[in-house]
């Protein structure tokens, strides 16, 4: 399927081909747990592990771990080890992380100051949905 003009061979990207690494990125950031990790340490102060499982109600330990991993792999945060005993370990975010939380904090913003009128459309078109159809005639 011919999407336009290729900025690829330009040097540039496009989010809307299938093999541009956009995407990748795309999917990491619009994971669920990604999101409220990133929005978690986005006031910039460090968290260590318990403590953002304790703030990410419902998250997995596992599940935790996988997202740390892969937002330290891309470079959205840092995972500090210091020498106690037990090893104290701390994430914050980097320079490219406090950017991404920052626009994942709007969009949480966003959510919570609208969450009623998406409720109210969400009951209203599944209370149409639950309707017999109108006879024709």
């Amino acid at each position: 399927m011919d999407t336009g003009f290729d900025l690829r061979k330009h040097g540039g990207v496009d989010v809307f081909l299938r093999d541009c690494p956009t995407r990748a990125v795309l999917e990491l950031i619009a994971g669920k747990w990604t999101m409220l990790v990133l929005v978690a340490l986005e006031d910039g102060r460090p968290m260590r592990f318990a403590e953002l499982r304790r703030r990410l109600d419902g998250v997995t330990a596992k599940v935790l771990t996988q997202t740390l991993r892969a937002l330290e792999r891309e470079g959205l945060l840092t995972r500090t080890v210091y020498p106690t005993v037990p090893p104290r370990v701390e994430y914050r975010l980097t320079g490219l992380g406090q950017e991404a939380g920052g626009l994942l904090q709007r969009i949480t913003d966003w959510s919570q100051a609208n969450v009623a009128a998406i409720e109210a459309a969400r009951a209203e078109f599944d209370e149409r949905a639950a309707r017999p159809p109108a006879a024709a005639g």
